[in-house]
Parts: C-alpha cells; sequence; structure tokens
C-alpha cells in the first residue's frame, strides 16, 4: 500500500510541529525540504523524530561525488529514512553516495524532472538510477507508469498530488490525483498544501487515503 509524505513547507518550526503532531496518526512519513532545514537544520530532523516517525530530507543534492557522499553519510548520522540527489549529479555521485549508506539508509532517491517543469526525460534518468542500485527515483506525472513498468524494483515517489477537489493554481505542472497515482504504480504519495491549507488537515488526510484505496479495492474484487 502506498504511504503518504507530508511536506513541512514551513519557515516555522513551531509550526511543522503543530501539524506533525496533528497528523501522525495517519502519516509515517515527513518531508523536511530547504525552506525548513536552512532555518533550522537538524533541530526540525529530531523534531519529526521525537514524534516517532520517518524524516524524508529533499535538499536535491547535486554536486560532486565526494561532497554527495559526504553529505549522504551526514543523512545517515542524523537518522534521516531518505534523502533526494539529481540523477544529472551522474554516475559517480550516485555511486559514492550508496557506497556512503549505513546500515542500508539513508535511502537514496534520484530526481529525475521536477515537477514544475513540463518536459523532461524521466525514463533515462531512471535507467541511470535503476542501474547504480539506488533506492528510488522522484517522478511525476503520466512517466510514472512508465517507469514503475520498466523498473518495478525501484521506490516510486510522486509529488504534484493533488485531490480532484483541490482547486487552487499553483507552479505544479505535472499533477495527478492520489487514485491516478496510486493506480500508475506509486510507492509514495508527496503531498503539502492541500493538506497544510486546509481547515481539517487530519480529515483532508483520511480522505485522500479513502481516494488511494479505491484502486486497490477494485482490484482485489475483480481477483475474486
Amino acid at each position: 500500500m502506498a504511504e503518504i509524505i507530508f511536506a513541512l513547507d514551513f519557515d516555522d518550526l513551531n509550526q511543522a510541529a503543530e501539524l506533525v503532531k496533528k497528523l501522525k496518526s495517519e502519516i509515517n512519513f515527513f518531508k523536511i525540504g530547504l525552506e525548513l532545514f536552512t532555518r533550522y537544520g537538524p533541530q526540525a530532523i529530531e523534531m519529526v523524530k521525537n514524534e516517532g516517525k520517518n524524516v524524508f530530507l529533499d535538499l536535491k543534492f547535486h554536486d560532486i561525488p565526494r561532497t554527495c557522499a559526504k553529505a549522504t553519510k551526514s543523512a545517515a548520522c542524523i537518522g534521516c529514512y531518505s534523502i533526494t540527489i539529481h540523477i544529472s549529479s551522474g554516475e559517480e555521485a550516485l555511486k559514492q553516495a550508496k557506497m556512503s549508506q549505513i546500515n542500508g539508509f539513508p535511502h537514496i532517491w534520484g530526481v529525475t524532472v521536477l515537477s514544475s517543469i513540463k518536459e523532461g526525460d524521466s525514463i533515462e534518468k531512471a535507467c541511470l538510477a535503476n542501474n547504480q542500485n539506488i533506492e528510488g527515483v522522484i517522478v511525476s506525472g503520466k512517466d510514472v507508469q512508465e517507469v514503475k513498468s520498466r523498473f518495478p524494483e525501484l521506490e516510486i515517489i510522486v509529488p504534484g498530488i493533488r485531490p480532484k477537489d483541490y482547486t487552487k493554481k499553483d507552479d505544479q505542472k505535472r499533477i495527478l490525483t492520489p487514485e491516478e497515482a496510486v493506480k500508475l504504480g506509486a510507492d509514495f504519495l508527496v503531498i503539502g498544501r492541500p493538506i497544510r491549507d486546509s481547515r481539517d488537515p487530519l480529515k483532508t488526510v483520511q480522505d485522500i487515503k479513502c481516494q488511494m484505496t479505491r484502486n486497490v479495492i477494485a482490484r482485489n474484487e475483480r481477483s475474486e
């Protein structure tokens, strides 16, 4: 069953902590990105871990192999579940990052094409990621299905998730509904604004999880 990752896209640690406490009964993974980490650093990671939850550190490393390797090791030492590295950093950067894991963590999730960009070659980058045996790739839009079918062993992390009833316009171009993402093969759905901007974030999460399970239920019924 696919998991929701809630994006803690805040510039205030107290606001982020409030949402973690409110949603932790329904969500096991929380994303800490550039906005929160730049201001609070490892303190933000500790906040999530103290609630018994997993941290996806989304800093999108894009640097020389040695730097990517050292950053990966640092993320392992502070207990991150996963990190992101731009696949365009190259084979050697991915290889050295993989070698820097501690007991298999953090999972390395390669960035293919940003979900704010309409076009890009996700398939070629996913192939490179697969060849370097990293754990997963960030894929958005309709590319999800093809990447999952070609590389079923990769974890597929999908940003740009927008529930059917979410009508606000934003910078995401390659969007999917929760139901579509799961049907296409997503393992993790990264969701921020639809939950964060909701009047009742917990109920919104519960509604999204219901949408995610529709295809699973339908598939099970067809197989009986």
